[in-house]
């Protein structure tokens, strides 16, 4: 019971399966759920801030669990460090649109894996920490643009 729902979280409930660009797989279904909470619940940009810090400590248990179990580093079925961080990128919003969203997904992308200071060292840290902390710092640089960009009203 315990791998089952380390794997299903980990892998963002199968995203991480993706044959190819599963980190990409792993980001888009972070969105779909953040859309859905949109169109239903219409939650303010922030509120994915907060669901991301509710999500920080499951998601570095369930990374830890899949690499131990996989003798692996940083396993490339573990995608919920995409979820997080694209969760943390859309809060910088300062408003929801399609354009936003495009550039959340684009931003977090290419930060991701860019990995701009300190993101790049913050995987060195041991275990699903490395593998999560890594995602959130891209995911912070994200928000920060995102919010730049909405601030001078540019989507």
């Amino acid at each position: 019971m315990k791998k089952t729902i380390a794997y299903n979280l980990a892998t963002w409930f199968g995203c991480g399966y993706a044959p190819k660009a599963p980190g990409t797989a792993g980001t888009l279904g972070g969105l779909i759920v953040a859309f859905f909470i949109d169109r239903t619940l219409a939650w303010p940009p922030w509120a994915y801030a907060v669901l991301a810090l509710v999500f920080l400590w499951p998601s570095i248990w369930s990374a830890t669990f899949v690499a131990r179990d996989q003798v692996k580093k940083d396993p490339g079925l573990v995608v919920i460090d995409e979820v997080v961080g694209v969760w943390i990128t859309l809060a910088g919003a300062t408003h929801l649109n399609w354009k936003s969203w495009l550039l959340a997904f684009l931003l977090f992308r290419i930060l991701d894996i860019w990995k701009p200071f300190p993101a790049r060292q913050l995987e060195a840290l041991p275990d699903g920490t490395g593998i999560v902390m890594d995602d959130v710092m891209a995911g912070i640089y994200g928000a920060l643009v995102l919010f730049a960009l909405g601030w001078f009203n540019l989507y």
